[in-house]
């Protein structure tokens, strides 16, 4: 039987315009500046557009929740149990990763819902972007999404010094998302026209991702952002990008 293929439409929003022209210009290697460092002239000075520390924190904490409440909801959509194991194993890291950052946020004395609240509806939004027509589509779509915003908030982590570094140790540990990777590589070996689809939705769910990083920088910026002084954050995010496509043999 033939797989219907999903709306995996272009990505032509400026906003990922560089991605597709990034041979253009001479790659720079991302290097984050804290606030305070004044030195080091050929840096990318990134960390002014980092946003306050509890927006950061607030969102950092609720996308480690809607990663935990989509693969809970592909848990009940897989009927191997196997599968049903690796899942569990993935969404029970992200709850954790969640409920440390929410501890962390309350060791500050504020209070974790509130601090997570303003982010809930343009987050969730995103999520059901993601939800693919198929099991197999929304489980590539907490890999992908997942590690490219867990890298993207690892690198704003160091613009805030100690409580940034407890993040950054928090983001590092296991996901359990290596058995996603296999289930994965067992799907399109076993027939290549998913192989196809799952390229195709892949390349869609990184404008959406980029979209979202852009989102949480300094709300005051986001109308003036210069793309070209924050080339090399994405260009350092579709590196990573690159390989775990490749880990599981898609094309980026």
């Amino acid at each position: 039987m033939r797989l219907e293929e999903g709306p995996c439409a272009s990505i032509v929003n400026p906003v990922v315009n560089w991605f597709w022209n990034r041979g253009k210009s001479p790659r720079r290697t991302l290097t984050l500046r804290s606030r305070g460092d004044q030195g080091g002239a050929t840096r990318v000075d990134f960390a002014e557009m980092a946003p306050e520390l509890n927006r950061f924190l607030g969102q950092a904490a609720y996308l480690q929740l809607g990663y935990f409440e989509t693969l809970t909801r592909l848990i009940r959509a897989t009927p191997e149990l196997v599968e049903k194991e690796a899942l569990s194993r993935a969404a029970g890291a992200a709850l954790t990763k969640h409920r440390e950052i929410v501890d962390l946020i309350a060791q500050r004395g504020d209070d974790p819902t509130t601090i997570m609240l303003p982010f809930r509806e343009n987050l969730d939004a995103f999520r059901r972007k993601t939800i693919g027509a198929r099991p197999r589509e929304t489980l590539l779509a907490v890999y992908i999404t997942a590690g490219m915003l867990d890298d993207f908030y690892l690198a704003l982590a160091s613009s805030y010094g100690d409580t940034g570094a407890r993040v950054a140790e928090i983001l590092s540990e296991d996901d359990d998302r290596h058995e996603i990777v296999a289930i994965i590589q067992e799907t399109i070996e076993s027939d290549e026209e998913w192989r196809s689809l799952l390229s195709m939705w892949a390349r869609r769910l990184v404008g959406d991702t980029i979209l979202v990083c852009r989102s949480a920088l300094r709300p005051e910026h986001l109308a003036v952002v210069d793309d070209e002084r924050i080339e090399p954050v994405y260009t350092e995010l579709m590196g990573a990008h690159a390989r775990r496509m490749d880990a599981m043999g898609l094309a980026s």
